[in-house]
């Protein structure tokens, strides 16, 4: 008996996507579950399954839906998240992309894998995101969240900037460089990961703060708990607009004197995986921990 009876459909276009798509639907629609696709990708699909299916508005999916999947990279499905966390609805994942940290069913166990998770063989994550907030004389600027990271950098990798960083409303240092990353544990295998952070299993509730080419070597990262608020101060001789980035994907701009706040969203994502999957797994897969020096 299938556990989901109305399963949207979100994705992005690119190579193997409709291979993907289609077979999705086909599982779907022989298993006679009720199926959304947004209407960002309907083209993409063979006219004659969307007569099979119903298309929707991408916003309006997860208020109709019982379960997401997401067919397409990380990148994919961290936008999905933003934008569904609200919804509580669970995502699901079809990795067309490169690494698969969270999309993790691979395009040849469609059938067998999506299958199992409707028959109600499947994990659920609970990961928590991020609300980042900029202010200028206590006056909101911009709202934004994110999944994975908020990065307050300079906008060009050959210029510093100053902040004052304040945890739980006191004040941990004055940091020179090219910017700060504000991490969940979900984004510590991404952006984070490549400034030197450390991994975080998802299971943690915490955040790390990862300086990005600090102009002393004893500025290393924090991590500190997922409760907390942590608010960033631009210097007042900034020069130059300050971008204020989530995701790699939503972009705020601050400028000298503006203040960042960042802290826990109060709604989390639901990620479901197969029974089979395992975190430290992905890790040596993706990230090659199985590969072994030729001598």
């Amino acid at each position: 008996m299938d556990h989901f009876r109305n399963v949207g459909i979100l994705g992005r276009s690119g190579a193997g996507v409709i291979e993907s798509l289609q077979r999705l639907i086909d599982l779907l629609t022989q298993r006679g579950i009720n199926t959304v696709i947004a209407d960002v990708i309907a083209d993409l699909v063979d006219p004659a399954s969307l007569q099979k299916v119903r298309v929707a508005p991408r916003k309006l999916i997860g208020e109709i839906s019982d379960l997401i999947i997401v067919v397409g990279g990380d990148g994919s499905l961290l936008g999905a998240a933003r934008m569904l966390a609200r919804h509580d609805v669970p995502v699901l994942g079809i990795n067309r992309g490169r690494l698969g940290f969270l999309t993790d069913i691979a395009p040849d166990e469609i059938e067998t894998k999506v299958s199992e998770v409707l028959d109600g063989k499947y994990r659920i994550e609970k990961r928590f995101l991020l609300d980042v907030t900029v202010k200028r004389d206590k006056e909101t600027l911009g709202l934004a969240d994110a999944l994975n990271d908020v990065v307050v950098n300079s906008g060009t990798s050959a210029k510093m900037i100053e902040l004052d960083l304040y945890i739980e409303g006191e004040f941990v240092c004055r940091q020179r460089s090219d910017g700060l990353i504000v991490s969940t544990p979900t984004g510590s295998t991404a952006y984070a990961l490549s400034g030197g952070g450390p991994i975080m299993h998802p299971h943690l509730d915490a955040i790390v703060l990862v300086p990005m080419f600090p102009h002393t070597l004893s500025s290393r990262p924090i991590v500190v708990g997922g409760n907390s608020e942590i608010k960033i101060v631009l210097a007042e001789n900034a020069s130059q607009p300050i971008p204020v980035t989530c995701d790699g994907q939503v972009i705020l701009t601050a400028q000298a004197g503006d203040v960042v706040y960042v802290h826990k969203k109060p709604h989390k994502l639901k990620l479901l995986h197969p029974l089979d999957h395992s975190f430290y797994a992905s890790c040596r897969d993706k990230l090659g921990w199985n590969t072994q020096l030729v001598r």
